[in-house]
């Protein structure tokens, strides 16, 4: 075996890691290379007990069984008609403001947000419906396009969120907290969209369609309606997580009986519909499982390397101020969202960055709403921003264009993180307030 410093077998493992993701291979089996090969350079612990101990013991966690049972959710609103229904029912009352029915693309997407995890679902079921009635009307394609692509990873920060579990599962955490702690920046980032929207409009009225014709305030108390149940289930998913009633795992139950229960009212309940359903929820939450398995063996393996440590103390040995850290840990996670997707990026450097963060003070309940929002940054940047390739597919037009529409929205997340890294409490609020002595 041979004999290494840290510096020398962090280089191996960080030329490795690059190899194996540039190479193609399954993130999840890259993960497990790289600690298998920093097992063999520095332990003669058996390999195979200690896969088998770690992987085992991160997938048989309960909190995991809520994980399947949101994207489950998700994929069965996502086939209904609640995207029609949502534009019908919020257009009436968004004429007054500056910008009009582009705010539908922020308060729809905040509302499937609340009953699905998933940024893809909650961009596509969205932009269905709303791309081209937005069309339809002359509203300028560029910001339909961004306003959509923006609003469309509030699915990853407004509960229930499936990185928002795989976080509190990495760190150990309460998923209850984290869920509660992503309600209030979940708000702060859709004002900021919706800032920005009306502020466009006013600096440019020209590109602006002017407002549909009057409609009489009964016929827009019957238009919004239909809203009706899927509003009631986010009520009962929300009340029952502030109040203590049930855990998030019963949340993810109640949930999928809610979402079934309004697929069947809605008419869109059918054998085709379920089995897809559950096909599309299987594939994604065994990609989710896989990828923390991976992890747990990594974790393990780089405990035994002695770099986390070490990081940690040489980090302390710089003296940053938690401002410069979070600084840092910006532009890592931008950089970082360039080239792999969300899930890949919280597993991934939660070995790493876990000991530094919480060696330097920051609340690890604050630090998943901080990390989720880069994972949201990392949904809109090129070239792997799933977003993208969503409404590409949906508007026809290239990654660029949708990028560059996009772009003013990756700004105002960064700006909502500068907004709760300066005060913390915007995220911290909720859950202390549930668990006052949490």
């Amino acid at each position: 075996m041979p004999h290494l410093d840290l510096i020398q077998l962090s280089l191996v493992l960080l030329v490795f890691l690059i190899a194996i993701l540039a190479s193609g291979v399954w993130i999840a089996l890259g993960l497990g290379l790289v600690g298998l090969l920093a097992m063999v350079l520095t332990t003669p612990v058996p390999i195979g007990q200690v896969l088998a101990t770690t992987v085992w013991s991160a997938s048989a966690s309960w909190t995991l069984a809520a994980l399947p049972l949101f994207i489950w959710m998700g994929e069965i609103l996502f086939r209904t008609r609640l995207s029609e229904e949502m534009f019908r029912g919020l257009a009436p009352w968004l004429q007054w403001l500056p910008g009009r029915l582009l705010h539908v693309n922020v308060i729809g997407c905040g509302i499937f947000a609340a009953v699905s995890g998933s940024s893809a679902a909650t961009c596509a079921t969205i932009g269905k419906i709303a791309l081209p009635e937005l069309d339809k009307r002359g509203y300028d394609k560029g910001m339909s396009l961004g306003s959509l692509a923006g609003s469309g990873t509030l699915g990853l920060l407004i509960p229930p969120s499936i990185p928002m579990v795989v976080y509190a599962v990495t760190a150990n955490v309460s998923v209850l907290q984290v869920f509660l702690a992503g309600f209030l920046p979940g708000l702060l980032v859709m004002g900021l969209y919706s800032g920005y929207i009306m502020l466009w409009s006013l600096l440019n009225p020209s590109r602006t369609p002017p407002r549909d014709p009057h409609m009489p305030f009964a016929e827009k108390l019957r238009q919004s309606a239909r809203l009706v149940p899927c509003l009631l289930l986010i009520a009962a998913v929300f009340l029952s997580l502030v109040l203590g009633i049930a855990t998030a795992t019963e949340c993810a139950a109640w949930g999928v009986t809610g979402a079934l229960a309004l697929a069947w009212w809605s008419g869109t309940l059918t054998w085709k519909t379920l089995v897809e359903s559950v096909m599309s929820a299987t594939r994604l939450s065994c990609m989710i499982m896989l990828i923390i398995a991976g992890a747990a063996f990594t974790t393990a393996a780089m405990a035994y390397t002695g770099i986390p440590v070490a990081l940690a103390e040489w980090v302390q040995g710089l003296n940053l101020t938690p401002g410069k850290l979070a600084l840092a840990l910006t532009v890592m996670y931008i950089i970082l969202g360039c080239l792999v997707d969300g899930i890949s990026m919280i597993v991934l450097t939660a070995v790493i960055v876990l000991p530094m963060v919480k060696q330097a003070g920051f609340d690890l309940v604050w630090f998943g709403v901080y990390l989720v929002i880069h994972v949201e940054m990392a949904q809109i940047t090129p070239p792997v921003g799933f977003n993208l390739f969503v409404l590409q597919n949906m508007s026809g037009r290239d990654t660029f264009s949708v990028a560059k529409a996009a772009f003013p929205f990756f700004i105002l997340l960064n700006i909502a993180v500068i907004i709760i890294t300066t005060f913390p409490e915007i995220a911290l609020v909720l859950p202390r307030w549930v668990f006052p002595g949490g």
